[in-house]
C-alpha cells in the first residue's frame, strides 16, 4: 500500500471514530484532542531535509542549521483547500515571531501530478504571497521522513530540535500559536507577545462556515472517484469516451457531458462543450482545474440551478458565471450567501483540454 493511500486510510479511521470537528484535505477528522496536544507520533527529532527536490525562498536548510531555532513545519500542498485556509494563520505567525527566533518551514509534498513541477510551485508560493522557505518534496522523502499522514499537518519543533507536537488538519489556532509562544518562551526569550493573531483570509483561504458543508471532497479520475452518474454506464478509464449526463443527480452525485478521456487522476476534455454537474449542499464549491496545453486559457460558464450565480459567484467566476482556466490550481466557483438548500453546480467548458482533478466544498 502506498504512503498516500495509508494516509487516505487513516484519515477515513479518525472521521468515523472522532466527536469534535477539524478539517483535513479529504476528510473530516477529530478531535482536537487527539489532532493536538499529544506528544508527536511520527519521530522524536527533527530529520534531514536532504531529499528535497528544490528550495524556495531559501538555500538548502538542514536539521544542524536549524538548532537553536524554533520551527514551525507546515506540510501542505498548494491544491488542498484545508491547506490553503490554513495558510493566512501560518504567515501571520511567520511575519509575527521571526524577530523572536520563530523559523516557519513549508514543506510542500504533492498530492496531484502537476503539483510535482517546481515551477508551477513557484508559482503558487508567489502567488499565496508566502514569504518563508518552502522545501519542494516532488519525491515525498520528507513526507516519508517525518512519518507524515494527512494535509496539512503542522510539526512544533523545540530549540533542542526536538518534535515536541504535531497538529493534523485545520483549526485549533489558538493552541497552536499558544505552543510557538512556550517554544520560544523556554528558548529564552523574554519578549514573546502573548496576544493571539486573527487574520482575515481572502477567497480560497477564508474561513470555513460554522455550519460544516454537507459534500466532501469528491475526485473525478477513475481512481477515487465515487457518486458518478451517467444516463450510458458507469465512469471509464481512457480511451475518450462521449459521455450522455445524467438526467437527474442526488445530493453529492455528478455527471459528464460530452467527450472526455478519464486518467487515474483527471479527465481531460477532448472537444469544446463539455459539462460537468454535482449537485451538493455547502456554500462554497471548488474545483481543481488546469490546462493540458501550457499558456492555453479555456473559458468556462458556471450555472446553479440552470441560471447564472450572480451574487453567490465565487471568486474565479463573474455575476454570469463566466471564468477561464490559465493554470493549475484550485478554483473557487460558488461562495454562496446561505447553504441551506441542495444546490445543483454545472460548469460547461467553451474550450477543448481542460483537466479536471477533484471537487472540494467549503
Amino acid at each position: 500500500m502506498t504512503t498516500i493511500a495509508r494516509s487516505l486510510l487513516v484519515r477515513l479511521a479518525a472521521a468515523l471514530s472522532a466527536t469534535a470537528l477539524a478539517v483535513i484535505c479529504g476528510f473530516q477528522l477529530a478531535s482536537a484532542g487527539s489532532a493536538f496536544g499529544d506528544a508527536a507520533d511520527t519521530v522524536e527529532t527533527l530529520p534531514s531535509l536532504d531529499g528535497a527536490t528544490a528550495w524556495i525562498q531559501s538555500p538548502p536548510l538542514t536539521a544542524e542549521s536549524l538548532r537553536g531555532k524554533v520551527v514551525l513545519v507546515d506540510f501542505w500542498t498548494y491544491s488542498c483547500i484545508n491547506c490553503l485556509r490554513t495558510l493566512p494563520y501560518i504567515r501571520a505567525w511567520a511575519q509575527k515571531y521571526r524577530a523572536q527566533g520563530l523559523v516557519v518551514l513549508g514543506i510542500h509534498t504533492p498530492e496531484f501530478d502537476f503539483e510535482k513541477d517546481p515551477a508551477k510551485v513557484l508559482r503558487a508560493v508567489h502567488d499565496l504571497q508566502i514569504d518563508y522557505p518552502v522545501a519542494v518534496d516532488s519525491k515525498q522523502v520528507l513526507w516519508r521522513a517525518f512519518g507524515t499522514r494527512a494535509w496539512p499537518t503542522l510539526m512544533f519543533v523545540d530549540a533542542q530540535g526536538r518534535i515536541r507536537q504535531q497538529q493534523l488538519g485545520e483549526g485549533r489556532y489558538d493552541k497552536a500559536e499558544r505552543m510557538i509562544q512556550q517554544l520560544l518562551r523556554e528558548a529564552g526569550r523574554t519578549d514573546v507577545a502573548s496576544d493571539l493573531v486573527a487574520p482575515q483570509g481572502p477567497g480560497t483561504q477564508a474561513a470555513p462556515p460554522a455550519v460544516p458543508a454537507e459534500s466532501g471532497e469528491t475526485y473525478v479520475g477513475y481512481a477515487q472517484a465515487e457518486g458518478f452518474r451517467s444516463a450510458d454506464g458507469k465512469l471509464r478509464a481512457g480511451p475518450a469516451h462521449t459521455y450522455s449526463a445524467a438526467t437527474s443527480l442526488q445530493r453529492n452525485e455528478w455527471t459528464l457531458g460530452g467527450s472526455w478521456t478519464v486518467s487515474a487522476e483527471q479527465a481531460q476534455l477532448d472537444k469544446a462543450g463539455g459539462r460537468i454537474a454535482y449537485r451538493f449542499r455547502a456554500r462554497d464549491l471548488h474545483l481543481v482545474l488546469g490546462p493540458s496545453q501550457e499558456g492555453a486559457k479555456i473559458r468556462f460558464r458556471v450555472r446553479i440551478d440552470g441560471q447564472p450565480p450572480r451574487d453567490d459567484h465565487g471568486t474565479d467566476t463573474d455575476a454570469n458565471g463566466v471564468g477561464q482556466v490559465d493554470t493549475y490550481r484550485l478554483y473557487q466557483l460558488v461562495r454562496q450567501r446561505a447553504s441551506t438548500a441542495d444546490r445543483l453546480f454545472e460548469i460547461e467548458f467553451l474550450d477543448p483540454g481542460v483537466r479536471a482533478y477533484a471537487f472540494t466544498f467549503g
